[in-house]
């Protein structure tokens, strides 16, 4: 039984049930908990940040893994670079610079190559009609990297060619220093463009984007590769700060020894009549070359007998 007040209003209370109206007070958050949060969500924020920033450096530690995405990129890329890095070979042709006349000046060109531990090296001498001579050093390294040494007409020591002569005409072709190697497959920003056919080849169109840790004259590099072969069948390179054009078309693609290679490549900068041609005349694909083969000061193109 629940015991009773009577009021002189006439109103029982309920002294069991007594009930006070209005908005109940809030209750003052917990110090320790609010704590607790701000530390779990600036763990959260810090992890993040530490997730970003690793995958970051992966990307830049690995380039190949940030193509994953794009699995004909990864193997446009791949391709390019082993065929690269597989290089080992002797040739002999001739250089020849066409003038918009038809005038002809050629020059007897020898060349060898192969990919070492450390990059690609590439040795190569031009000799003109006269006793004029020309040779160069190309050393590309693992990341693309590229330095040259040359020994010009009238020099007897070789000599580190300035970053400001890679442009200049080799021997007054269309072909620079800085062309004799393919630097641009190792740069770091690369894309894949929409395929497209260049004659009757399909091919993928690869754009290659020079950053301001490559050594170039060239802001991009596009290259058009046989999707079959995956070597260029077209190459066009636009220097920095121009806009002009230099175009590259490859001729006489053969395979020898597993190997693929153009048996001449033409060169001509758009907007400057005539054109450059380099053919290569014999030569052979699996050279066995060392490093001693590569010493500029002591070794000399010009006559080495193709094996």
């Amino acid at each position: 039984m629940t015991p009773t007040l009577r009021m002189n209003s006439g109103i029982r209370v309920c002294c069991r049930r007594l009930v006070t109206w209005g908005t109940r007070p809030r209750s003052r958050p917990d110090p320790s908990a609010l704590q607790y949060a701000r530390s779990v969500a600036n763990w959260a924020f810090g992890t993040i940040q530490a997730s970003i920033a690793l995958l970051v450096l992966l990307s830049l530690a690995h380039p190949s893994r940030a193509f994953a995405a794009n699995p004909d990129l990864e193997t446009v890329l791949t391709g390019s670079r082993q065929r690269i890095e597989k290089l080992d070979y002797r040739v002999t042709g001739r250089l020849t610079r066409v003038e918009g006349n038809g005038k002809r000046t050629s020059y007897k060109f020898v060349a060898k190559a192969h990919w070492f531990p450390d990059g690609l090296r590439l040795l190569c001498e031009i000799s003109g009609p006269g006793a004029e001579k020309t040779s160069l050093l190309l050393h590309m390294s693992v990341s693309g990297h590229v330095t040259i040494e040359v020994v010009l007409p009238g020099e007897k020591a070789a000599s580190v060619l300035p970053f400001e002569r890679w442009n200049d005409p080799l021997v007054g072709t269309d072909f620079s220093y800085e062309d004799m190697v393919e630097s641009h497959f190792f740069w770091k920003h690369q894309e894949l463009l929409a395929p497209e056919k260049y004659g009757a080849r399909d091919c993928f169109v690869l754009k290659s984007m020079s950053g301001s840790q490559d050594r170039t004259y060239y802001d991009s590099v596009t290259s058009w590769i046989d999707r079959g072969i995956l070597y260029p069948v077209h190459v066009v390179k636009t220097p920095r700060g121009t806009g002009q054009q230099k175009e590259f078309i490859y001729y006489g693609l053969r395979q020898v020894g597993g190997v693929w290679s153009a048996t001449q490549v033409e060169a001509k900068l758009h907007g400057k009549p005539g054109s450059s041609i380099l053919v290569i005349e014999r030569g052979s694909g699996k050279a066995n070359l060392g490093r001693k083969d590569f010493d500029i000061s002591q070794s000399s193109a010009q006559g080495e007998k193709v094996k």
